[in-house]
């Protein structure tokens, strides 16, 4: 459980009035213009200029734009990717809209300021019970529902659905780029910044979610407590990155997917490469892609 989230009442005002569209989230982004700096972020001022630098971050171009180039396409299907989980737009999926046209979920990278000022995250250890990815470590998040207005609104009902965290205490700041996910389903994680970290009382729901932790950033950015394994896909082969976390005397390994997603943020968030190698093959989308389509 997170030991430093003890509960609190907290209150924030609501967002800011466009029409959403699945792939904005207007409702949930504190404007700074809007009100007061301190009425979202208490009195961090690590805080304020965090969601200040990450407004002002644009993801690559994605499939999803409309106005996308050739060239621009010719030059996302050559780029290459790290991990079993990995940026869509490394790969040559734009080319193939007939073909492949995954399933969208989101995830919630959700930050807080440790006693030590340190940015952490909050992630998650899957129930055994599950049938896919069972005791693996997570970010909180899953499938788009039909009345989602917006890959934030996903990433935040899923959370509160997973371990209870209101979306009212999250201020989302901006999204990644999509990541693919080892079954090829579209991931798009969502930053959000939770002000006051006493204000969330952790419940998780115990048929998916069997515990809750949290971890610093800036780890995912290190070489330290990380290995990696050369996998092969499609004929390339590639790394694969693992990192052994422990917190009040419980161990976890975060890998694969939620490994992929949090050495992006970390790169995001503190404007820097990774300290370690990030080996990079071609990605190639295979021609037919069906349920049973995995990377290994």
């Amino acid at each position: 459980m997170l030991s430093l989230l003890r509960r609190v009442s907290i209150s924030l005002k609501s967002m800011a009035s466009s029409s959403p569209t699945p792939n904005s989230f207007p409702k949930f982004i504190m404007d700074s213009s809007s009100s007061p700096a301190s009425n979202c972020f208490g009195t961090s001022q690590r805080l304020m200029a965090l969601a200040q630098q990450l407004r002002m971050y644009k993801p690559p171009i994605t499939p999803d734009d409309d106005d996308i180039e050739e060239k621009k396409l010719q030059e996302n299907a050559g780029k290459v990717v790290s991990q079993v989980g990995f940026p869509e737009s490394a790969t040559s999926v734009a080319h193939q809209p007939e073909r492949f046209r995954p399933k969208r979920a989101a995830v919630l990278i959700c930050l807080f300021e440790g006693e030590a000022g340190e940015f952490r995250v909050i992630l998650t250890k899957r129930s055994s019970k599950l049938s896919t990815h069972s005791g693996e470590v997570a970010l909180p998040g899953g499938k788009a529902e039909e009345g989602d207005a917006n890959d934030a609104e996903t990433a935040t009902r899923e959370a509160k659905e997973e371990i209870g965290l209101n979306p009212s205490l999250v201020n989302v700041v901006t999204t990644l780029e999509p990541f693919l996910s080892k079954h090829l389903l579209r991931v798009i994680p969502v930053i959000g910044i939770l002000s006051d970290r006493m204000a969330f009382n952790p419940a998780p729901n115990s048929a998916e979610v069997e515990a809750i932790f949290d971890a610093p950033l800036e780890m995912f950015l290190k070489d330290e407590n990380r290995r990696s394994e050369e996998r092969e896909w499609m004929g390339d082969k590639y790394l694969m990155h693992f990192f052994d976390y422990e917190m009040a005397g419980k161990k976890y390994l975060i890998w694969g997917l939620t490994a992929g997603i949090l050495i992006r943020a970390a790169s995001v968030v503190y404007q820097r490469p990774p300290a370690f190698l990030e080996q990079h093959p071609k990605f190639k989308i295979p021609r037919v892609v069906d349920r049973d389509t995995t990377m290994r």
